[in-house]
Order: C-alpha cells, then sequence, then structure tokens
C-alpha cells in the first residue's frame, strides 16, 4: 500500500451539529488563560482575560463520553466578571453550581451540610476535568455559523438523569477532590467524624 492509495483512509466524521436539547455525559477541561487574581481566588493561571473587553472567564471544552455522539466536542465560556455588569459572572456561579451538583448528585433543593460542602471548591483546578451530565444548545460562532455548546447541566432532580449518567455519580463522587476545610466543617456541623476514604462533601 503507498500513501497515495486512499481506499483504505478513515471516512471523514459527520459535522452535523448535536441536536439542540440532547443530554449527553461530558468531562469538562479548561484550557489556560495565564490570568491570575489572587483577591478573588483565581490563581493556578486557569481564567482567561480578554484585553479589549476586560472581561474574565473559564475557556472550557467538552468531551462527549459515551453514546451516538461520543468524543464529539463542544466549547463554551464560563463568565468570572464583566465590567458591565455582575449578570455575566453571576451565570457563571449559576451553571458551575449545577456543574457540581450533576457530578456528585446532589439534589439542587439539598441543603445538608454534606451537600453544601459538595457545592465547595478549593480551585478551578477542582472543575478541571469534571464529569456531568449537560444539555446541549446551540449558540453562534465568530462567523455567525451555528455551533453546539453547553450552557447547562441536568441535576439529580431531573426524571433523566439516573439513566444517563448510569453509575458515573458514583464514580465522580469517589475521584472528586475534597475541599480543604471539607471534613473539619463537617465534623463540627454534624458532630460526627468524617468516614476515611470518602471526599469530605460526601460524608
Amino acid at each position: 500500500m503507498t500513501y497515495f492509495d486512499f481506499n483504505s483512509a478513515s471516512e471523514q466524521t459527520s459535522f452535523d451539529l448535536i441536536p439542540k436539547g440532547t443530554l449527553v455525559r461530558v468531562r469538562m477541561t479548561i484550557k489556560p488563560g495565564g490570568f491570575d487574581d489572587p483577591s478573588q481566588g483565581w490563581t493556578g493561571g486557569y481564567a482567561t482575560r480578554n484585553d479589549n473587553t476586560g472581561s474574565v472567564y473559564l475557556n472550557c471544552e467538552f468531551v462527549v463520553m459515551e453514546g451516538e455522539f461520543a468524543r464529539r466536542k463542544m466549547w463554551s465560556l464560563v463568565g468570572l466578571h464583566s465590567p458591565k455588569g455582575p449578570e455575566w459572572a453571576n451565570m457563571g456561579r449559576t451553571f458551575v453550581k449545577a456543574i457540581l451538583n450533576s457530578a456528585r448528585g446532589v439534589h439542587p433543593g439539598d441543603n445538608s451540610p454534606a451537600a453544601q460542602n459538595a457545592r465547595r471548591i478549593s480551585g478551578f483546578a477542582d472543575l478541571d476535568g469534571i464529569e456531568f451530565l449537560g444539555k446541549v444548545d446551540w449558540d453562534k460562532d465568530q462567523n455567525g455559523q451555528d455551533k453546539s455548546v453547553i450552557k447547562a447541566a441536568i441535576t439529580p432532580d431531573r426524571k433523566d438523569y439516573a439513566a444517563l449518567m448510569g453509575g458515573a455519580s458514583g464514580a465522580a463522587k469517589a475521584a472528586a477532590p475534597a475541599p480543604a476545610n471539607g471534613s473539619n466543617a463537617y465534623a463540627q456541623a454534624t458532630g460526627r467524624a468524617s468516614v476515611p476514604g470518602r471526599p469530605s462533601w460526601a460524608q
């Protein structure tokens, strides 16, 4: 076989958009932008700052883990700060909270000490590589073309959550890093000692 015989080459993959509203289990990774603001706790170079607008965000890639669209990638920004006001940052915080609820199997209405610990992270590194159930939406790219994005996380109160996450939520819980203050906070709040080998938020 020579290079110039293309009969054995793989077929090109489809670039059709993932249908809007599709629920997919994704792994989120953060493309480091090198911007830190220690006063906000933003360290490690994960955040990105747009020099033109002054906005700060996490530049995130979402890879579909399984199913019909396995290995497909989507990209979205998670807002941290905008000079125009708090709305973008609040939207970003809402999204991250939902991601944590989804990844760690926490019902949005659960305000127990363990659930509150599950919604705490020690830094952006805890979000880099996190797996959760996401809902596909469409947005416009810089050329005005439609693109698939992830803007919402599906949490355990939704009927499709258990079937689509399967055993993944348990694995995610076991692998998730514990907040630095987790076990002490749990012990103080409940009067019970933490259980060895479990993340503090999952006690």
